[in-house]
């Protein structure tokens, strides 16, 4: 479901007829991307060439650093993450959690109308809609912004601690089935 923020969001729309996919494809060969367009649905999935559009149009919106080329679907859920959060919200657009997995899932006709909805945001008139200042609430976005990422690192710091434990905790189980194995073949006795 794709729709403007603040708004409920509608059913997802119909596939694109020829005509405007052409048009899409047309429009995305003119731009700098750093892979060729060879499938939409697989090229798109990872989210990391839809954001190369979005710093091309409006290169303070993004952070290319942020986005990580993979066929990982968890890092491709991260990436759509970031731009749904941290880019979309910006451009006042929003898509749903059930959209995201459909295009990292490589579903056919699932990235065309956000690639759509993209377009017609960084490209026509959006920027007379777009006040980067964010008129009174301004201030309070950016600090909201700086708190999302402050809370974004310590919960990486917090899943490296765990992934970390974890690693031990296996490493721990591992030299207890190798003891019970020699106590097993030494017939059971401790030495």
């Amino acid at each position: 479901m794709l729709g403007a923020t603040g708004q409920t969001p509608r059913a997802s729309p119909p596939p694109l007829p020829p005509g405007a996919l052409r048009g899409l494809c047309a429009w995305l060969d003119g731009l700098p991307l750093s892979r060729p367009k060879r499938h939409l649905a697989r090229d798109f999935s990872d989210g990391v060439m839809l954001a190369e559009i979005v710093k091309h149009f409006r290169p303070q919106l993004v952070d290319l650093h942020n986005y990580v080329p993979t066929c990982n679907t968890d890092q491709k859920l991260s990436n759509w993450s970031i731009l749904n959060r941290k880019v979309f919200h910006k451009l006042r657009l929003w898509v749903s959690e059930t959209d995201i997995r459909k295009v990292v899932a490589n579903t056919p006709g699932a990235i065309e109308p956000i690639l759509c909805a993209v377009r017609e945001k960084v490209t026509d008139g959006a920027a007379h809609h777009w006040d980067p200042a964010g008129g009174p609430w301004g201030h309070l976005d950016s600090r909201v912004q700086q708190l999302l990422e402050e809370k974004e690192q310590a919960l990486a710091l917090l899943q490296e601690m765990v992934k970390m434990k974890v690693v031990r905790l296996e490493h721990l189980v591992k030299l207890k089935d190798q003891r019970i194995g020699e106590l097993t073949r030494a017939g059971g006795e401790p030495q």
